[in-house]
């Protein structure tokens, strides 16, 4: 089975069996099933809904079922069409929408297709909403509009442009001072509308660009997750083309990695601490990461002054706790920026545009700056789900087991020892729990890992 549904969206691969996977049925489905919440939830008697897809192979024929099916609905669509979530998410308030809807999977590779669902600003849906959406498309609770009542679409291309000239107007990006650091790029948009955007950002700042793999066909070149494994062309090409670094994006542009110069990766957990370090380094303030997220940003945090808090994984976990701690920048160890002075979105064309600052004030090289951030290595492993896997039975038992170290139970199980830690979860979006580990050397958290799976395989057959 196939077919994921959370209070963040419905998640599937194309073709199958309806509830299975994600079929036309199942788009439609969920669709209405948004659109009915979203009445209901506004109580407004016109409505209008933002929608953006990235370049994935179902992308158009996704894009036309829940398009249609707003408009059935009685919902006015403003269709953005090729986007970015980060994208959509900043075109919601813009357009002063009631709501949106982003058709990506993110990292999952093409055969995978999703519904990311927004509020009227442009953020995700908690999980009391997320739960109303799940109950309706389960009752099929839908009503349609007779036909003098459709809603309408307009069509928006220029959405991509605008989100950059956001970008641009932000106070902490000058575009003189990148302009004059005269820098050259590497970009890996993956085949799909990160290939549009970054490009189009980095030129309006006068980077030179080497572009790879940057035609929005939907035909990923490699696995789309931005991982060192899957990343081995554009590490080479870094080198040949004596650029100063590269960027790596996932298909829909919200988690964002770099390529130092000398070919390695700057690591995705990195991102967001440079992004801290430059922010922070203007703005006194607080920061906030998930559960799963590195140490260093911690570390970084209580450097510069401010105070550091842990959310739940998960976009909408981050953004609450963010807000509530009136952190300056947050987001996610997967390369994922939340930058508050543009919206409450994780977006790498944000991320971009601070790192670029950060690099044209401070100097040097990328392998430097990552050589001067407290030196942590995390290791991400995974244990594939079985019908017969007590997922929560696990969690208690290794929660029991460490009972005696410092535990948090907000988010599965994450166990954090003097030199080390590890977080267990079952994923919201592949039938997996997901090992992540960090230690002080990349061999330290890889065994940690190992013993960790060896010990959970030990429970799982008792």
């Amino acid at each position: 089975m196939t077919l994921i549904k959370s209070i963040s969206g419905i998640r599937g691969t194309i073709g199958g069996a309806p509830g299975d996977n994600l079929t036309p049925i199942d788009a439609v489905k969920f669709a209405a099933a948004y659109g009915m919440w979203l009445k209901a939830y506004s109580q407004k008697e016109v409505l209008k809904v933002v929608i953006g897809r990235d370049a994935r192979l179902s992308g158009e024929m996704i894009q036309s079922l829940v398009v249609s099916t707003l408009v059935g609905l009685g919902i006015d669509v403003i269709d953005l069409d090729l986007s970015t979530t980060p994208t959509v998410e900043i075109a919601v308030p813009l357009e002063q929408a009631d709501g949106g809807i982003i058709l990506t999977a993110s990292h999952n590779p093409k055969q995978w297709n999703a519904l990311k669902l927004l509020n009227e600003k442009g953020e995700f849906l908690d999980a009391a909403q997320g739960a109303l959406i799940l109950e309706i498309a389960e009752k099929e609770a839908f009503v349609f509009s007779e036909v003098d009542n459709l809603g309408t679409i307009t069509r928006n291309d220029a959405y991509i442009d605008i989100h950059i000239d956001e970008v641009l107007n932000l106070s902490l990006v000058d575009a003189e001072t990148i302009r004059k650091a005269k820098f050259k790029v590497v970009v890996d948009g993956v085949n799909s509308t990160g290939g549009i955007a970054i490009p189009r950002l980095l030129e309006a700042l006068g980077v030179e660009v080497v572009k790879l793999y940057c035609e929005p066909t939907g035909h990923f070149p490699h696995n789309p997750e931005p991982l060192k494994e899957h990343l081995g062309d554009i590490c080479s090409l870094v080198v040949q083309e004596k650029a100063d670094f590269g960027i790596v994006v996932d298909p829909d542009v919200d988690r964002l990695a770099f390529i130092s110069n000398d070919g390695e990766m700057f690591g995705e957990e990195y991102t967001l601490v440079a992004c801290a370090d430059y922010v922070l380094g203007k703005t006194k303030g607080n920061t906030v990461s998930n559960l799963s997220s590195s140490r260093a940003l911690r570390d970084i945090t209580l450097k510069h002054g401010g105070s550091y808090e842990a959310a739940a994984v998960g976009e909408v976990n981050v953004v609450t706790k963010m807000k509530s701690n009136k952190a300056v920048i947050g987001g996610e160890g997967n390369g994922g920026i939340i930058y508050p002075a543009s919206h409450y979105g994780r977006d790498s064309l944000v991320g971009t545009a601070l790192f670029l600052m950060l690099m044209a004030e401070k100097g040097g090289t990328v392998a430097e700056l990552r050589a001067s951030y407290p030196a942590y290595f995390m290791g991400k492993k995974k244990i594939e789900l079985t019908p017969d896997l007590d997922v929560d039975a696990i969690l208690r038992a290794m929660a029991k087991k460490y009972k005696n170290e410092d535990i948090s139970t907000i988010d599965g199980v994450k166990i954090d020892f003097p030199e080390n830690w590890v977080h267990l979860r079952k994923s919201n979006t592949e039938p997996i729990i997901r090992v992540y580990t960090e230690a002080k050397s990349q061999a330290e958290a890889d065994n940690l890992g190992n013993r960790i799976i060896s010990e959970i395989q030990m429970i799982s057959e008792i």
